[in-house]
């Protein structure tokens, strides 16, 4: 199955556990979101970032634990990202945990791409329940 929608994020920086002197920037947000359309949900987690000196060059990792209702079943599961990004572009891998889901989505598996557009943010969920 693959659905779309819209989702809204608010992410809150928070405190990182283990900084240490480094030209790099680490950086540790709180993610809340809402997403619409065939996925009705929240989501809360947590993301840690890393910024280098040169321009435009980070990567992230996070973990946020979805829950509401996915064409019309109700429950929830955990989506991983991993995202990259420099001078030749950006790379996004962004998944459900295996084993995450429960309820009604207990078997659920797939994959998920983000994109944002004139500062709107929009989701393609692909997945197999």
């Amino acid at each position: 199955m693959k659905i779309t929608g819209t989702f809204d994020v608010k992410l809150d920086p928070t405190n990182h556990s283990q900084l240490q002197k480094s030209p790099n920037m680490f950086g540790r947000l709180l993610i809340n979101k809402t997403f619409h359309g065939d996925l009705e949900a929240t989501s809360k987690g947590e993301m840690i970032s890393l910024r280098t000196p040169v321009k435009g060059s980070a990567g992230y990792v996070a973990i946020e634990q979805v829950v509401g209702t996915l064409e019309g079943k109700k429950g929830g599961f955990a989506l991983q990202h991993f995202g990259i990004m420099d001078a030749n572009g950006q790379r996004l891998i962004l998944e459900v945990i295996p084993n995450s889901g429960f309820d009604e989505l207990e078997t659920i598996s797939g994959k998920m791409d983000i994109t944002i557009k004139d500062g709107a943010h929009f989701y393609e969920f692909e997945y197999e329940l």
